[in-house]
């Protein structure tokens, strides 16, 4: 019994033994596959080496080409700038004369039409020199009639005395041509004519002749007095356009009095108001004119291949999701920089070349922009299509 007991112990502990050695050669097996699989991993192709890498990388570079070359393509098509701005030539209403100001509408901001009034300044010395120059004219229209009527009656004394000359014309051409008969008769025969009735021929000859003229005399000075009387007229006369002139001139200042505008447009800027005390060539207010355009100054290189009359997308910093159109209208010849106050002087030795700018004119196509708050200096990205 001792034996057997000793035997089934010893059974058990051989058991126990072998099934430790069993896990142990688990583990270690476990591990060697481990290290089996990350030498595999360790011997395959790198991923730059792999055909799937190159596959992609061709797809994205074709990808990238295309979408590039598509887009140059469209880009040449078009120039653009964000240099560019709304322009227009904006009327500054100054007072032509001095004075309070009476009356002021309320306009600001408002549209006028030509001819709308703007302001009114009280009326004092130019009211009272369209009066005196009205009276002028009044006056000078007067003296007109009066020299008239003087050169009328002195025609009528010329008609007069050069009617009343006739006879003793006659007279004197009658008496001479009695003394040259008798004279020729004296020639013939001594005795047929006496010598008293010849020298009584001659004295009557002479006397009639110097009647004629002291009536030729009276005509000539009768004739004088028409002409001074005439000249007398046109002196009048222009004494009277003298006169209308300065009537014109006191009206047109005279009108200056009430200022209006003289083009259509917004009022903007106003500087006076009433009672306002304005003197001549002060600013009083400006005029935004209802003609606007684009003043685009794109760069040299872009405008090879730019023309007037090309369209233009235009779209406003102020209203950035809607789109205006135009068209080109002209292009400056020069750059801006030869127009300037004081051009660059490059003869200096350190010149470096910079891309000038040319101003180019864009015009609005419709009026669908007029319905829109825009005015000069507003921002502006234009597009011009040039292919």
């Amino acid at each position: 019994m001792a034996e057997e007991s000793e035997d089934a112990s010893t059974a058990n502990h051989d058991e126990n033994g072998g099934q430790k050695g069993s896990g142990g050669d688990a583990k270690q097996e476990k591990q060697e596959a481990g290290n089996n699989d990350e030498k595999g991993k360790d011997d395959g192709p790198p991923l730059y080496k792999r055909p799937i890498f190159w596959i992609i990388a061709a797809v994205v570079a074709a990808i990238l080409i295309v979408g590039g070359l598509l887009y140059w393509l469209h880009a040449r098509k078009y120039a653009s700038t964000d240099d560019a701005f709304i322009d227009a030539h904006i009327v500054r209403i100054a007072a032509q004369v001095s004075g309070r100001l009476t009356q002021v509408p309320d306009l600001d901001n408002r549209h006028v039409r030509s001819g709308q009034l703007l302001a009114v300044i009280e009326p004092g010395e130019p009211a009272a020199q369209l009066a005196e120059a009205q009276a002028g004219v009044s006056q000078a229209d007067a003296a007109i009639e009066q020299a008239e009527a003087k050169a009328l009656s002195a025609r009528a004394t010329e008609r007069q005395q050069a009617a009343t000359a006739l006879a003793p014309a006659a007279q004197a051409l009658r008496a001479a041509d009695d003394f040259r008969r008798y004279a020729a008769l004296r020639t013939l025969d001594t005795a047929a004519v006496a010598a008293s009735q010849i020298e009584q021929a001659r004295t009557e000859s002479r006397a009639q002749a110097a009647q004629a003229d002291a009536a030729q005399r009276q005509v000539d000075t009768a004739h004088a007095e028409l002409v001074a009387a005439r000249k007398e007229v046109e002196a009048a006369r222009a004494q009277r356009a003298a006169a209308l002139a300065r009537l014109q001139q006191a009206e047109v200042i005279h009108s200056y009095l009430r200022i209006v505008a003289p083009v259509d447009g917004q009022v903007v800027n106003r500087q006076v108001a009433v009672g306002s005390y304005v003197a001549p060539g002060q600013q009083m207010l400006a005029l935004v004119p209802d003609t606007m355009w684009i003043t685009a100054n794109f760069k040299e290189t872009q405008l090879r291949h730019m023309r007037v009359g090309q369209p233009v997308t235009i779209k406003i910093d102020a209203y950035s999701g809607i789109t205006f159109h135009g068209h080109v209208d002209s292009i400056q010849h020069g750059a801006g920089q030869a127009f300037a106050l004081l051009p660059p002087q490059n003869a200096t030795g350190n010149y470096v070349k910079v891309v000038q700018r040319v101003p180019v004119r864009i015009l609005f196509d419709g009026d669908d922009w007029r319905r829109y708050a825009i005015g000069p200096g507003m921002s502006v990205i234009p597009t011009v299509k040039v292919r």
